[in-house]
């Protein structure tokens, strides 16, 4: 027999967070996250994004043995300002047993039922800053550090559960070029002239901290039309400045301002902290940091985070730009394969930008949903 119980206090709270360490111990693929992080993410005292949402987590026991766990999660912003009666979950980790996960998505129908809300979607977080996306291939490769890794029998039991396909997103994997394509270099210095535009410069990530409001407020107006997305709150972007900023060396962004020093486009690349996270375990101290330190200084991969660019210079070629000055610091680094991050599947424009690179799709992800 299933039992399921609300994590109500510091200890379950802990067994919460820390139960897929357990689930994944012998996984070689599975990257853990750093266990001070996933536990501030659920401190209504701490991350303000209870000031617009809230969330309900629960474990699942069999014979008193923890066998999963799930987060009911209500974003009040999508419910009310886009009406979305949308009850989302995320945090679901699960042993193979169906008996299992029909009961952890039982509590969350009965969390979206007493909200009065209609359906159910996930795994996703309480934003689109946060991992979003089963797993459904790509289960022989590492994840990374904003990306959801489970096991092959995830979409199966959503399958049985009666729910069906949300949204998808792919991942490619590019080599990096020897060298910056002469046409991207021509392109990108023909499209800064006419648009007079300009590279930011800056030195450190103390700097980078002062264009980080204009980064989120353009990422707000890049991606508000699409249908998953939901405005990152001013006191949220404090939030991820501290969460993710931080491991981002400035050589690794690149911001595009109008002759009016407005930000009109950026993008956020990251080296990969998959292996450093897996060495880590989830902590920090006594030597976490130190791989964390390595992987951020030298590493021959990396991951692309963001890509925004102002609506009103879409589709005007600034793409060019970040190809080249990305590119030329990759080859600086040493840098030979990036992961693209996920990207949802019909957002063929973006998929278009790595045509050039011999894209090799490597994982899809995809949310499931189902009316409550």
């Amino acid at each position: 027999m299933i039992q399921v119980k609300r994590v109500s206090n510091p200890t379950l709270l802990k067994q919460f967070v820390t139960f897929p360490f357990k689930l994944y111990k012998n996984s070689k693929y599975w990257v853990p996250p750093l266990i001070a992080e996933e536990t501030r993410i659920f401190n209504e005292k701490t991350n303000p994004v209870f000031k617009n949402a809230e969330a309900h987590l629960f474990l699942a026991y069999k014979n008193d043995v923890i066998v999963g766990r799930i987060a009911a999660i209500i974003n009040w912003i999508e419910v009310k300002d886009q009406e979305k009666p949308k009850i989302r979950f995320g945090w679901f980790d699960t042993v193979d047993d169906l008996e299992v996960s029909t009961a952890l998505f039982q509590k969350v129908a009965e969390v979206g039922k007493n909200a009065k809300l209609t359906f159910i979607e996930g795994p996703v977080g309480f934003s689109n800053m946060d991992k979003a996306g089963m797993l459904v291939d790509g289960f022989d490769r590492v994840n990374n550090m904003t990306t959801i890794y489970n096991y092959a029998y995830y979409p199966q039991h959503m399958k049985a559960l009666g729910f069906t396909t949300g949204l998808s997103w792919v991942e490619y994997e590019i080599s990096v070029p020897t060298g910056v394509p002469e046409k991207v270099k021509k392109f990108s210095n023909l499209v800064l002239k006419r648009y007079h535009l300009k590279l930011l410069d800056f030195k450190s990530s103390k700097e980078l901290i002062h264009h980080a409001d204009a980064m989120f407020d353009l990422m707000n107006r890049s991606f508000k039309d699409l249908d998953s997305f939901v405005p990152i709150q001013p006191y949220q972007v404090e939030l991820y400045k501290k969460k993710y900023l931080k491991f981002i060396h400035p050589d690794f962004i690149t911001l595009i301002a109008d002759k009016n020093d407005n930000m009109v486009a950026f993008s956020i690349t990251m080296p990969s902290f998959a292996n450093a996270m897996q060495k880590a375990k989830g902590k920090l101290f006594p030597f976490g940091f130190l791989h964390l330190l390595r992987a951020k200084n030298r590493n021959d991969k990396a991951n692309l985070f963001l890509i925004g660019v102002d609506p009103d210079y879409q589709s005007k070629g600034l793409t060019a730009v970040i190809f080249q000055k990305t590119i030329e610091n990759f080859i600086k680094r040493n840098i030979k394969t990036v992961e693209t991050n996920p990207e949802l599947e019909d957002n063929t424009a973006v998929q278009a930008l790595w045509k050039n690179y011999d894209p090799q799709l490597i994982k899809k992800w995809q949310t499931f949903k189902r009316e409550i």
